[in-house]
């Protein structure tokens, strides 16, 4: 942060702003996802690249001086995936590496305060497997089976190999491990698909979090559901919405007040542009904020897959 007089801030203040960086990354990893554990054929590689952005304010608690928070945040992403049979299984494997760019502004008491920051962040890995209700088939033979209910198991294990300076106010990089373990259930019935799932976003601690101290959050637990309607393969649009509380934080020992309990909705729109391209489009809004970013985000994204032989 770039404050008119650093001098004058309260220790508090400089901890809350400390926090903002990893309170947006944090809202960006709270993404909808519908179809994600609706099967697909094996033996697929695919590679994508998108543009994301998020921003709106920012919440904390009444009682800190700060008031105004605002916050950008736009990311590019490149990925990297497959699927390919696990114990009879259709499994998969996506993996993400990230670059952003970050703008925060608002008021310390009566004195305003900015940060702006660009780096790669940190890398994402999503393990997934159908656990019951599929079997491995090949991209001829999926094209033409009927859709079927399918319940899937996933994990996301994010690295900290992100932009992290201990020095600094605001970072990229979150300086630590993240793991989101997953359940989905898929139930479709002729062109609509139900999806929901039930998740939780663990953390390793940081130990060189700014001014030397160990940083702690407790464990964020997540529902989320979908409804998608498929015009036909390939061509769909879903409508969806996930609820995550928990989060809360302590830094050097000190427990905080921010436990999140956030709410979020949002739609997609998927089509193909060739028989091995397709784009997406994605929109979301929070509901109901009551710690964190309360962001509009949208973000646009193109696939490219082919069969292994």
């Amino acid at each position: 942060m770039t404050p008119g007089n650093t001098s004058s801030m309260p220790g508090t203040t400089l901890f809350v702003f400390s926090l903002l960086s990893l309170t947006c990354v944090g809202a960006l990893a709270q993404e909808l996802e519908p179809r994600s554990h609706s099967g697909g054929p094996d033996n697929v590689n695919f590679v994508a690249t998108g543009f994301a952005s998020s921003s709106g304010d920012m919440l904390f608690d009444a009682s800190l001086p700060v008031s105004d928070v605002k916050a950008q945040i736009d990311v590019l992403s490149i990925v990297y995936g497959g699927s390919a049979p696990v114990l009879g299984h259709t499994g998969s494997f996506a993996l993400a590496v990230p670059y952003l760019w970050g703008d925060i502004r608002g008021n310390v008491g009566e004195q305003g305060a900015s940060a702006t920051r660009a780096g790669l962040g940190d890398v994402r890995l999503r393990l997934a497997i159908d656990m019951w209700g599929d079997t491995p088939v090949t991209a001829s033979e999926y094209a033409k089976r009927q859709q079927r209910p399918l319940v899937g198991a996933s994990l996301v294990i994010i690295a900290p190999t992100g932009q992290y300076d201990p020095a600094k106010l605001i970072n990229i990089g979150t300086n630590r491990w993240s793991f989101k373990p997953e359940i989905g259930v898929s139930l479709p019935h002729g062109r609509w698909l139900l999806e929901a799932s039930v998740s939780a976003w663990l953390y390793t601690d940081n130990d060189d979090f700014f001014g030397g101290v160990q940083r702690k959050q407790d464990p964020i637990g997540s529902l989320q559901a979908h409804l998608s309607y498929a015009f036909r393969p390939g061509l769909w649009i879903a409508a969806g919405a996930t609820y995550y509380r928990g989060g809360r934080t302590t830094a050097g020992g000190i427990e905080n007040d921010d436990v999140q309990g956030n709410s979020r909705a949002g739609v997609a729109f998927c089509a193909p542009i060739s028989n091995s391209q397709s784009i997406k489009l994605v929109w979301s809004s929070g509901v109901s904020t009551r710690f964190g970013g309360d962001f509009d985000s949208w973000g646009v994204f193109w696939t490219y897959a082919w069969l292994r032989r």
